[in-house]
């Protein structure tokens, strides 16, 4: 299960989203990753040391949420510089070397991925997207697309969700009584054999 922490400015987030986000992997023991981008973690810093204090895996998600290839080079090196340094200094752990692209753009291009890699860092996609995101997706409907979604793939699946939209908050819960119930267990990317 992997979380994007980002947009500290979007209309429409319930306040204390993450919070109960959080709350619901306490309770189910549940450690996810989470990709925290850098100006969320300055506009919630209490939040993202909650993320790592609850022993979250802390992964990178750019300063800005730009697509990274509109960057040049210099581009993605400073978004990518000012970010984990603010990650870091608020979180206390180093992103390094895991890196989730906005928008999924960026993940299999060539020069993104060198840029990336020249600074430490791998790109980690996701295989279940659920569209979290959308206003109109019910906590219902996004925990059944997450279960069928990972029986489907199978083992190593990597699930995209969002911290900030309250249907997933609203979802976490039975979706991880679901996923227990057809035999998935939990791990971070970094427990993964492998992370793309």
């Amino acid at each position: 299960m992997t979380f994007d922490a980002e947009h500290p400015d979007r209309s429409g987030c319930p306040a204390g989203n993450t919070d109960r986000v959080l709350d619901v992997l306490q309770r189910e023991a549940v450690r996810a990753t989470v990709f925290i981008q850098g100006r969320w973690a300055e506009a919630h810093p209490a939040t993202a040391r909650r993320i790592a204090g609850d022993g979250h895996l802390v992964g990178h998600h750019s300063h800005y949420h730009a697509r990274m290839p509109l960057f040049n080079d210099d581009g993605i090196v400073s978004d990518v510089t000012v970010a984990q340094q603010i990650i870091h200094s608020i979180t206390g752990m180093d992103p390094r070397p895991w890196f989730r692209c906005p928008f999924g753009e960026g993940h299999d291009d060539p020069r993104v991925l060198r840029c990336l890699a020249a600074l430490g860092y791998r790109d980690v996609h996701w295989d279940i997207a659920l569209e979290d995101w959308e206003p109109w997706r019910t906590g219902a409907a996004i925990a059944a697309d997450a279960i069928s979604g990972v029986r489907a793939h199978g083992d190593g699946a990597v699930i995209l969700l969002h911290t900030w939209p309250a249907g997933t908050a609203d979802a976490l819960g039975p979706m991880i009584a679901g996923l227990r119930e057809i035999g998935a267990s939990f791990v971070t990317v970094d427990q993964l054999s492998r992370a793309d």
